[in-house]
């Protein structure tokens, strides 16, 4: 397969940013050495500060592709030929020229950029080495300097790490070589030539630093720096105090930080497990309190252990297993490679062999589960392009791996004994395939057993940094296929139609920047990584989205891809300090005290995009009038919205989502399997044993039979939205030109927008498709349309333009309406011979569950007393409304109520008549005499939503039928209305 480039708006609109913060160049410039062919021509405002650029965009999203471009664009505009790419590290270099030196990029450029190409020169460690007893420049390096505007179509780039750019070979000016003809300083003579410099990763080279100097030593004309993470700057002391991100310009050009990245779909959502510990284990918790070169001292409580390089954990806690020693040295390392520092928390358990078998099992889990579905792609149409699913697995130990005299080590064993396993039983699901894509997965996945069977396994494969002088043969076919063959990892099949099986990876830490592919699904730590990195950079080498195997780059709308993050107990908080750098991250930090300044402004900008003239007064009389802020904008502690009682903050979110939309990760984009989301409450099932006789009737399936009249109302609610006797369903439809004018007033400047038709020409549509639409939209039949349709355009003087995209808009939506409501009690329920399990029942076992989600009780909790009455275990409660749902739930009953409870979302799947199913929210079981009778209870604010009617009529119709097993059915807007219920029929004063 080929990779291919594809132009992505946001990039777009980053190339955009830098064209339109560009200077300029400098054409009336005295300078007698503007014209120097070895140098760029003169940019305004050259060497300032002010004038450098900055592009903020998040890991994953393409920097490398946008700065790339960019030097395309000012090759192409301004003839500026010469750039210097600054990266931190080898790894990053690596990645950088992989892609710049890619046939797709090439390729891809060329397209834009007819007959320009880059000359990419790369220095790297040894290159300066003297020859011959003669200190010499590299070649890369006197290419590049060297290099004039003579050669109109080459750009010259030279790529080089802050490691090399700061090293005295860069620096030293004794070579027996001369660059320009006198220069003999690599540095002075890269300032000679008045280049652009891209840094990649700017934190690394925060300004006043070391590897800054190293960057002014070049005297850049202009500095472009591109990064997720920018440098602070931090002024004043103690209280005053100060910290801010250090911008060229006091904010990026260009922004496209984690918030978007992840609620735009520009990167893969992420969902994060661990094995759970026991908690005896989880307690077992020593903490480094010292780190040295030779001493490592840890504290359990209030007790001290001292140990000594070469001396063993095990002496400590048996819990440490697998020969793990102290090795000290400038990393303070132990045997197994986790490097520790101060306040390091270890757990004895997740350090056992056991344990990272079972990271490795989960982790091969989600693998299989991804693979399938990319594969298979079900639901995207006939022979959809399938896409290759790979796994990376970060591990603590080389040994681990590679073993002694190139054999496998313990954990390269047990990964093929649980990935053998796990793949024998997932083709015995597939050998009797009849579908032609599980047939074709069969058989990769025979291949793929069949070569972890061989002598010369191709599956899985590992990359560390001890790799780079092996002379072992297979170890670096597997270290090129991983750095280098990205098409190739990324292909199912080689040139001879053969089936490519490598899809697991492994590596210590050395892939964790710099590398990266696309489809990446998985990536399990099985060791914690000792350091403070960014969550989002550990992440980073699954966010990209997934290409198919033509290359093609999937979008979320496309596919929806997910990367599986596996880590250890150790590092539980993953999830929570991820979003929280993610949210971090926004230009806005909401404050929950008070409406500010930043805030304000955020909700009238995104409010502009849909009513241009919304502007602070309106949406401070607003929140004025729903009484959400005082006079100083500080938020109100209890404010009453849609019936319930919150403070301000919230009843300014609930009014103006936008504001937490913009600036927090969207619920779902970041998921921890182990987090409150997956609770669950437990049933108390002697309680719901008393409903038992009633939930054997509600588990019978229930079909909805619509009454004879039906189809004779449809034809009538038909005919008449036909005749559009309103003139405002058969509509013209020309193209529109959209007109915006900039309109100024006192306060502020606003777009009013105004729409046009600029053709003579009607638009319209094919009459076959049309009607196609029409009845399968309407589920009335082409006949009776055709007919309409003829006396319709009859009508309207014979003209076809009516048939149009806006005219079937209207059609549908205008009879679908008109037809649900003339129809919202013509049907009624019929009983089926068969039973189905809800959330709450297991209609084969004909038993309760024994717990459900808590999510399908509500989204808030509350603490509460216990009640022996209700049908789930608490404290805590959980509900979806302050008012009334939590009142009803914190009432006090009296004796004749024996149990009552929330129903779970999905409880009992009422049909609906318009597609879908209901469950009402309450249910109350009343002691009355022989026969109780059940108190079912549907919940609305008092100002009911739209539709909050039609479910109130659906429920109504479908427990009238159960009435006389005691069912009685009620909506109620307040807690007051269901006790008042509850002593009516306990009274008898309700039949």
């Amino acid at each position: 397969m080929k990779i291919k480039l594809e132009t992505l708006q946001h990039q777009t609109d980053a190339l955009a940013a830098i064209d339109k913060s560009f200077p300029g160049m400098d054409t009336m410039s005295a300078n007698p050495d503007a014209n120097y062919i070895y140098a760029n021509p003169l940019i305004r405002y050259r060497y300032n500060d002010k004038a450098n650029i900055d592009i903020k965009m998040e890991t994953g999203t393409g920097k490398t592709y946008v700065y790339t471009r960019m030097m395309y664009e000012l090759h192409q505009k301004y003839a500026l030929f010469k750039f210097v790419i600054a990266v931190p590290s080898p790894s990053i270099k690596e990645g950088t020229r992989n892609f710049i030196e890619s046939d797709y990029a090439k390729q891809h450029f060329s397209e834009f950029y007819e007959n320009t190409r880059i000359q990419l020169n790369v220095i790297n460690a040894g290159d300066f080495s003297a020859r011959s007893g003669r200190r010499n420049f590299p070649a890369q390096l006197s290419e590049f300097v060297e290099a004039t505007r003579q050669n109109a179509n080459q750009i010259e780039v030279l790529l080089v790490n802050q490691g090399m750019l700061h090293s005295k070979s860069m620096h030293r000016d004794d070579y027996d070589q001369t660059l320009l003809g006198g220069e003999t300083s690599p540095i002075k003579a890269i300032a000679a030539t008045r280049p652009v410099v891209i840094i990649d990763e700017p934190q690394r080279f925060p300004r006043g630093k070391k590897f800054y100097e190293d960057i002014e030593a070049m005297s850049p004309q202009l500095i472009v720096r591109f990064g997720a993470t920018f440098p602070e700057t931090t002024s004043g002391r103690s209280k005053n105090k100060v910290t801010k991100i250090d911008y060229y310009r006091g904010e990026p050009q260009f922004n496209l930080d984690a918030v978007d990245s992840f609620n735009q779909g520009l990167v893969k959502g992420i969902d994060i497990d661990y094995p759970d510990i026991p908690e005896e284990q989880a307690n077992n918790l020593y903490k480094v309190k010292q780190a040295k070169a030779k001493e490592l001292i840890i504290t359990k409580g209030k007790k001290e252990y001292s140990l000594n390089v070469g001396e063993n954990l095990v002496d400590v806690d048996s819990g440490f297993e697998g020969n793990i020693t102290y090795v000290g040295g400038t990393d303070c390392e132990l045997s197994n490679g986790l490097a520790l520092s101060k306040d390091m928390k270890l757990i004895p358990g997740t350090f056992a062999q056991n344990y990272q078998d079972e990271i490795i099992s989960q982790a091969l889990d989600c693998h299989f589960k991804a693979e399938e579905e990319n594969f298979l792609r079900p639901n995207s149409g006939d022979n959809a392009p399938k896409i290759k699913t790979l796994s990376l697995f970060f591990i603590d130990s080389i040994s681990s791996f590679r073993g002694e005299a190139n054999g496998k080590g313990w954990l390269a064993r047990d990964f093929e004994t649980i990935l053998i396993k796990k793949l024998k039983k997932l083709i015995a699901r597939y050998e009797l395939a009849m579908d032609d894509r599980e047939k074709e997965y069969y058989s990769f996945l025979q291949a793929t057993l069949r070569s972890l069977q061989s002598k010369h396994q191709d599956v899985y494969a590992g990359y560390f940094s001890e790799d780079r002088g092996s002379s072992d043969a297979d170890i670096q076919a597997e270290v090129e296929d991983i750095l280098s063959n990205k098409e190739k990892l990324l292909s199912f099949k080689d040139e001879d139609g053969n089936w490519l099986t490598r899809r697991f990876l492994f590596s210590k830490w050395t892939l964790r920047e710099g590398w990266d592919n696309p489809n990446v699904f998985t990536i399990a730590k099985l060791r914690t990584s000792g350091s403070e990195i960014s969550k989002i950079q550990e992440v980073g080498r699954g966010l990209r989205l997934p290409v198919d195997e033509t290359g093609h780059r999937l979008n979320q709308d496309e596919w929806q891809s997910r990367l599986s993050f596996l880590i250890g107990y150790d590092e539980r908080d993953f999830a929570q300090k991820l979003v929280g750098e993610i949210n971090d991250d926004s230009p806005i930090k909401l404050n929950q005290e008070e409406l500010t300044d930043d805030m304000i402004k955020l909700i009238v900008q995104v409010r502009q995009k849909t009513a241009p003239q919304f502007n602070e007064d309106q949406l401070l009389d607003d929140l004025d009038e729903h009484n959400v802020i005082t006079r100083s904008n500080k938020f109100k502690d209890d404010v009453k919205l849609d019936g319930q009682t919150m403070s301000g903050y919230d009843a300014l979110c609930q009014l103006y989502p936008e504001l937490e939309q913009q600036t927090k990760v969207a619920k779902g984009k970041v998921r921890d399997k182990n987090s409150k989301d997956n609770i669950v409450v437990r049933l108390r099932k002697q309680n719901w044993q008393q409903l038992k006789n009633l939930w054997l009737q509600l588990a019978k399936r229930q079909m909805i039979k619509f009454d004879p009249s039906v189809n004779q109302d449809a034809e009538i609610v038909a005919r008449n939205v036909f005749n559009d006797s309103d003139n405002k369903i058969f509509v013209l439809q020309r193209p529109q030109m959209v007109h915006q004018e900039v309109i100024t007033d006192k306060n502020a400047a606003f777009i009013r927008e105004t729409q046009a038709d600029y053709n003579t020409d009607y638009l319209t549509m094919n009459y076959g498709k049309f009607l196609k639409i029409l009845a399968q939209q309407t589920d009335l039949s082409v006949n009776l349309l055709n007919n309409l349709m003829i006396k319709a355009i009859k009508r309207l003087r014979n003209n076809t333009n009516y048939i149009n995209e806006k005219t079937l808009e209207n059609l549908i939506r205008t009879f679908n309406n008109q037809f649900n409501k003339r129809i919202k009690t013509s049907y009624s329920y019929e009983p089926l011979n068969f039973s189905a399990s809800t959330s709450i029942y297991n209609a084969k076992e004909q038993e309760f569950v024994d717990s459900v989600p808590a999510s399908l009780l509500g989204v808030y909790q509350s603490n509460s007393t216990s009640d022996e009455k209700y049908l789930y275990d608490r404290p805590p409660l959980y509900y979806d409304s302050a008012d009334p749902e939590l009142k009803i739930l914190k009432r006090s009953y009296g004796p004749r109520i024996s149990v009552f409870g929330k129903l779970p979302k999905k409880a009992i799947k009422i049909p609906r008549f318009d597609n879908g199913t209901t469950t009402p929210d309450f249910i109350f079981k009343i002691e009355h005499g022989y026969k109780p009778i059940y108190l079912v209870i549907e919940t609305k604010a008092e100002n009911m939503r739209l539709g909050d009617e039609e479910i109130h009529i659906i429920q109504q119709k479908y427990f009238d039928q159960l009435k006389e097993s005691g069912v009685y059915y009620r909506m109620a807007t307040s807690e007051q209305e269901v006790h008042d219920l509850i002593n009516k029929l306990e009274n008898g004063e309700l039949s």
